[in-house]
């Protein structure tokens, strides 16, 4: 048996063996576990489909490795069992989807505004290329997101509609909020009187609560992730750094915005939900204010040191109610700190105010209706944001959707720009010119 054993190690591997310690290789890399029976098989069928003899070294060169994990997929059946929870689909064309224009730059692409021609019905898709998800290492992340959303459903989080990849592109779609997001609102108005604070308090507490009692931690509640609806009432968005936690649980990621961030999270964890109602805390401190208790700082150690220093002292033209809520969401110790919703509701700031989700939302929020219309607003919304953060960006959605704008508005666009040279526009890709003239349309 020993001499048998030898004369197998002296026997150089086969072409299928050497195939399949490098798939299963690179599907370790990115935390894929793969029985050699289905590497075997597909190398198989990737050899017989070449239908010509390779060179013994061919597949080792065409092997993926960390530095090449921005390539392109050719192989959708790979794609599917990669990302199951995003169905594998065609590119949907222009008789299907008409992008508008974008709303936001996401954390990996654009966040795009469009419309379904069969439902007549605006959403928002964010667009994320894979070679990003590779790159950054947010496999696990992005299929988080989509599976915590599919499971809630509550009047104030934001709904997922959809999602799907194509070969190159996760795709994930969302009810469209017309009036934006809270951040944008805070910076036209400056701060909000403690009426308006205590309806937004009330929706993004019950928020948090069911969050909480479904097993979620949000981790990035912000102002920037608080949208509104055309009545001006919130929806608590984006989960991309969400993950299910049990009561009891805990986390240690460093993860979230840092002017918002518990410091048990600044300070590596353990952490639980308590961190989501600190969050909250600094939320209604600022829309109170107009800024925020403690300026963010370059990196999140010296965050910490500021977090642990400061007293956080309620302004004297706080009412006591709203004084004494913030004091106990801003509780530097997580045991102590309020972090239910039974708690919350008792708060005397919230005395004769309705938990019930129809109720709240029974009454316009018309402050926030008024700012609509507010001259400054769409300026405001983009904050700075140009088309050139999107010029190289390659997207499936836009390449089959032919949104060229009829040369007089093209015209009309570049009058109001501070210059008129149309040349950069001519030197675009048609999905940027395109989305470079919606724009200065999206509200």
């Amino acid at each position: 048996m020993g001499a048998d054993i030898s004369k197998n190690k002296e026997q150089p591997p086969s072409e299928e063996g050497r195939c399949t310690s490098g798939w299963r290789g690179f599907m370790s890399s990115v935390g894929i576990a793969v029985s050699s029976g289905l590497c075997r098989l597909g190398t198989r069928r990737m050899i017989r489909e070449k239908g010509t003899p390779l060179p013994d070294d061919h597949l080792f060169q065409s092997m993926p490795g960390p530095e090449k994990l921005q390539m392109e997929w050719s192989l959708p059946g790979f794609i599917s069992m990669f990302l199951p929870e995003f169905p594998h689909r065609s590119v949907p064309g222009h008789e299907h989807f008409q992008v508008l224009g974008y709303i936001a730059k996401g954390s990996f692409g654009p966040i795009l505004k469009v419309k379904d021609r069969s439902k007549q019905k605006t959403y928002a898709v964010k667009v994320i290329p894979k070679s990003e998800v590779l790159r950054q290492g947010v496999l696990e992340q992005s299929k988080e997101e989509v599976i915590i959303q599919r499971q809630v459903r509550h009047p104030f989080v934001h709904d997922l509609q959809d999602c799907w990849q194509t070969q190159r592109h996760l795709y994930i779609m969302c009810d469209y909020c017309s009036m934006g997001d809270l951040y944008t609102y805070w910076m036209l108005i400056g701060q909000f009187d403690e009426d308006a604070v205590r309806v937004f308090a009330a929706e993004l507490g019950c928020a948090l609560g069911f969050l909480h009692d479904f097993g979620i931690i949000h981790r990035d509640v912000k102002m920037e992730n608080v949208l509104l609806t055309d009545q001006g009432h919130l929806r608590l968005a984006d989960f991309g750094l969400s993950r299910r936690l049990e009561r009891g649980g805990r986390a240690f990621t460093i993860c979230g915005t840092i002017q918002y961030m518990a410091p048990e999270v600044l300070g590596g964890g353990p952490y639980s939900h308590a961190a989501d109602w600190w969050s909250l805390g600094i939320l209604l401190f600022s829309l109170a204010t107009g800024e925020f208790p403690v300026p963010p700082e370059r990196d999140h150690c010296s965050m910490l040191r500021r977090v642990r220093s400061v007293s956080y002292e309620m302004p004297r033209t706080f009412s006591p109610p709203l004084a004494l809520l913030l004091t106990e969401l801003l509780c530097k110790t997580p045991t102590r700190r309020l972090r239910t919703l039974e708690r919350f509701k008792r708060q005397t700031f919230f005395r004769g105010t309705s938990f019930d989700s129809h109720l709240l939302q029974k009454t316009p929020m018309e402050l926030i209706l008024e700012l609509k219309e507010h001259p400054d607003r769409p300026a405001k919304a983009q904050r700075g944001l140009t088309l050139e953060a999107f010029h190289n960006f390659d997207c499936d959605l836009l390449s089959t959707t032919d949104l060229s704008p009829h040369p007089a508005l093209k015209q009309r666009y570049f009058q109001r720009a501070s210059c008129a040279d149309t040349s950069f526009y001519d030197s675009l890709p048609k999905p940027a010119q395109a989305l470079r003239f919606a724009s200065s349309q999206v509200v």
